[in-house]
């Protein structure tokens, strides 16, 4: 069993662009345009907002990538940030943490590892910063998750044993889902899970304004910060304008002059 306090975020997906047809696009609507970015969600976000406008042959064609996107973002026309998408792999996440996760639905699509399915007798657990340096609650929560975890091994092994008489049809991964199912009720918050999440860039901002606030719960807040980390260097133009500045107890939160884009 592992002790964990870092999340670790996987980029698994992006967006790539199909140059032809956006050629073929603008031959057919007799304009011109191009763009400085090379990166998929900017440049279909970039599109988006000149295609509401017919912008593409004009002056304001002219501007840069993270001109344009700057000027949406000052403007919170936020409607064609959400034509850019990202899809993450979260590992080393508490399930106290996805349960706040998941209640960002608009814009976010969410598959989580399945403890019916999922055998949690080698499962890892998260443990809270406040706690980690204070050895006797630290001593009295490591304790409590290591309990937790082998009442859980003996309730998924008797259950299975007992569901062989209560239920003889239930074979195999039925008979083991069910035990799992059951038994996972003891098992706390701190359980650690995976999860793999697709979200839209429009979403994400609103995320990381919320969730890396200095009045969030620290451990989405950490999340938080490391995937706006991540995403500046996959977009600079569309999250370039967030900051991240240092809390008196020395972790980091998000700040952004435009919110609410």
């Amino acid at each position: 069993m592992s002790i964990l306090h870092e999340p670790t975020v996987y980029v698994v997906g992006r967006q790539s662009v199909d140059q032809e047809v956006v050629a073929r696009f603008l031959d057919d609507h007799g304009v011109t345009w191009e763009t400085d970015t090379e990166i998929g969600g900017e440049l279909l976000a970039e599109m988006g907002g000149r295609l509401c406008y017919m912008s593409f042959g004009s002056k304001q064609g002219r501007k840069t990538n993270d001109e344009y996107l700057g000027n949406i973002l000052e403007q919170r026309h936020g409607s064609v940030l959400e034509h850019a998408v990202w899809t993450f792999l979260l590992a080393g996440v508490s399930r106290s943490l996805t349960h706040e996760l998941v209640r960002h639905r608009a814009g976010w699509s969410y598959s989580q590892l399945s403890q019916r399915y999922v055998d949690e007798a080698d499962t890892d657990f998260v443990e809270p910063d406040v706690i980690v340096d204070d050895p006797e609650l630290h001593a009295l929560w490591l304790d409590t998750v290591e309990r937790s975890k082998e009442v859980y091994i003996k309730l998924a092994d008797g259950l299975s044993e007992r569901l062989k008489t209560l239920q003889p049809d239930l074979k195999g991964t039925a008979r083991r889902k069910a035990a799992r199912q059951a038994a996972r009720s003891v098992l706390p918050n701190a359980t650690e899970t995976k999860i793999f999440v697709t979200a839209n860039a429009r979403a994400l901002r609103h995320f990381l304004e919320q969730r890396g606030s200095e009045h969030a719960e620290p451990e989405i807040r950490k999340l938080a910060v490391k995937m706006l980390q991540i995403l500046q260097c996959e977009s600079p133009s569309m999250f370039g304008d967030f900051t991240l500045r240092t809390l008196p107890d020395g972790s980091l939160a998000t700040a952004t002059q435009n919110s609410k884009v």
